[in-house]
């Protein structure tokens, strides 16, 4: 019974995070145009936000939605990375969401294929003259950068993790221990999952993968956050380069209050290098 309610709170969040902290959060109306990116047969819907003044080949931050989010919730960056003269990308994972605009079939939703099109997203920029990719991933994003990075290594500059979830696959071990106990479909708070999902993150470890990044990494997460543990992101900190940066928020959960967010702001900042003006 308590797996079960702790399982309903961690995807009652996933599903959540995105939308509150888009409401929750001022909105900028800074310009974007749309952009989409081909993954093989998926296409991904996106907007790319380029500052004024911004250097042609400036450094990228290419934000990754949570579970049942989209790319609304990126916007937020806009303004920070304004100020820093980077690109910002914000996307929907296909089918990623209910609300997705790449694609909205749920039943079809699966880590691994995120991380496919993320790595799409990365060799997009790479192959239009950016050499610096900054990744930035919230919840399931965190989880899906995490593995990209560790796949990619030296083709992403720096790593920022959001309350990480790197729980997700030790979350359904739990809940399904067996293959055979996955069902064909289940649904979580509206949003229906295919057995695809839980199958081929069954016996994934995040933490013997993720390591094999070796850039700068930066963590944020809030102490009172009843979703993803802090234990994982201490251990996701040891397990990466000396220098690794854990920044805790007091009293914050999983989804940034506005004041919270502006704490996450203020260590991209100093995280984050100001890209070359183009003047």
């Amino acid at each position: 019974m308590i797996l079960r309610q702790l399982l309903s709170m961690l995807l009652l969040a996933f599903s959540v995070v995105a939308t509150a902290q888009t409401e929750s959060q001022p909105q900028t109306a800074p310009q974007a145009q749309e952009l989409w990116i081909s993954n093989g047969s998926r296409r991904i819907f996106g907007e790319l936000f380029t500052p004024q003044q911004a250097a042609k080949e400036a450094p990228v931050a290419i934000i990754s939605h949570g579970f049942n989010g989209t790319h609304d919730y990126g916007r937020n960056y806009f303004d920070l990375m304004s100020r820093l003269g980077y690109l910002c990308y914000v996307f929907d994972f296909p089918c990623g969401s209910v609300r997705s605009r790449s694609d909205n079939n749920t039943l079809n939703m699966s880590i691994l294929d995120e991380v496919s099109d993320l790595k799409a997203i990365v060799s997009h920029f790479i192959q239009q003259g950016h050499e610096r990719i900054v990744l930035i991933g919230e919840s399931q994003g965190g989880l899906v950068s995490a593995l990209t990075a560790a796949a990619l290594k030296e083709k992403v500059s720096q790593l920022v993790l959001v309350y990480p979830a790197l729980c997700i696959p030790d979350n359904w071990r739990q809940r399904y221990p067996r293959k055979e106990d996955i069902p064909e479909v289940t649904e979580l708070w509206g949003v229906k999952l295919g057995r695809h999902f839980f199958e081929e993150i069954h016996d994934m470890k995040p933490l013997d993968i993720i390591g094999a990044y070796r850039g700068p990494v930066l963590i944020v997460q809030g102490d009172a956050d009843r979703v993803v543990s802090m234990d994982d992101s201490r251990k996701a900190r040891q397990l990466y380069r000396e220098g690794t940066r854990l920044h805790v928020i007091p009293g914050a959960g999983h989804g940034f209050k506005p004041h919270e967010f502006q704490q996450e702001v203020e260590q991209l900042e100093g995280f984050l290098l100001p890209a070359p003006s183009c003047n």
